[in-house]
């Protein structure tokens, strides 16, 4: 295993029941590391054979961290990010595979901005609405835009397509208590607030649409979406307290 030293990229996978999929999306990054990256894989006490699968899979890059009651994922992957020891981290979903020249296209981008999310693509089913919309490179520099649109809901930032720097670590841990989902979008407020978000147009990953993905496939009650509202509005204040006492 790589000394914390030299360890140039961490990639933090989170899994929970993913036997089917996960030996294939490890291969695809795997494809891509260095022999001083790591793949940090944080498992939620899987009920099926998840944690086996990874176990089979002999290469010193992983760091395999199974959890030994169920969390949900956006506790697994805070543990994932704190166990990181690399200059870049980038986080990765159990079932999506990664496109060639993904890790090249979000390294190139964090040399000018501390974070980054790409756009993707899709197999396995066809794209909703909100899977289609694409995120822009012009709109890199709109974090006012950025922020008030993750707020709605329509922003594409999703945790599959997200990299950044170590050093933004201390200002996204520990994640908020209250925060029970999308941690991605708590990371996208983190990253505009401090005008440090990198919009990549190309796709980085292929995003595999099957029955038990956590993303919802269809409209959310109104009264799940307020709280999610509100839960988000918490974010921002936790965001905004954190970049003021970073100054």
């Amino acid at each position: 295993m790589s000394t914390a030293e030299n360890v140039r990229v961490s990639v933090c996978m989170a899994t929970y029941n993913g036997e089917d999929y996960v030996a294939e999306q490890i291969a695809s990054i795997l494809d891509q590391l260095a022999a001083n990256d790591e793949l940090i894989i944080v498992d939620d006490a899987s009920k099926d054979a998840t944690t086996d699968v990874v176990r089979s899979i002999d290469d010193p890059r992983i760091n395999f961290l199974p959890s030994r009651e169920n969390r949900g994922y956006v506790a697994s992957f805070e543990k994932a990010i704190a166990a990181s020891r690399g200059a870049y981290i980038m986080l990765s979903d159990q079932d999506d595979v990664w496109l060639p020249g993904r890790l090249d296209n979000l390294l190139k981008s964090l040399q000018a901005k501390a974070f980054a999310a790409s756009n993707f693509t899709v197999f396995g089913g066809a794209a909703n609405k909100l899977q289609k919309v694409q995120l822009r490179e012009a709109d890199s520099g709109r974090w006012i835009a950025n922020l008030v649109t993750t707020w709605i809901g329509i922003r594409p930032y999703y945790g599959c397509t997200m990299a950044f720097r170590s050093d933004a670590k201390k200002l996204i841990l520990p994640f908020p208590s209250f925060l029970t989902e999308t941690h991605d979008q708590w990371i996208a407020i983190v990253a505009n607030l401090n005008r440090e978000m990198a919009h990549v147009e190309p796709a980085t990953v292929a995003r595999r649409l099957h029955e038990q993905n956590t993303t919802p496939k269809s409209r959310r009650p109104i009264s799940v979406i307020v709280r999610a509202r509100i839960m988000l509005l918490r974010a921002f204040s936790v965001a905004l307290s954190r970049k003021l006492r970073a100054r």
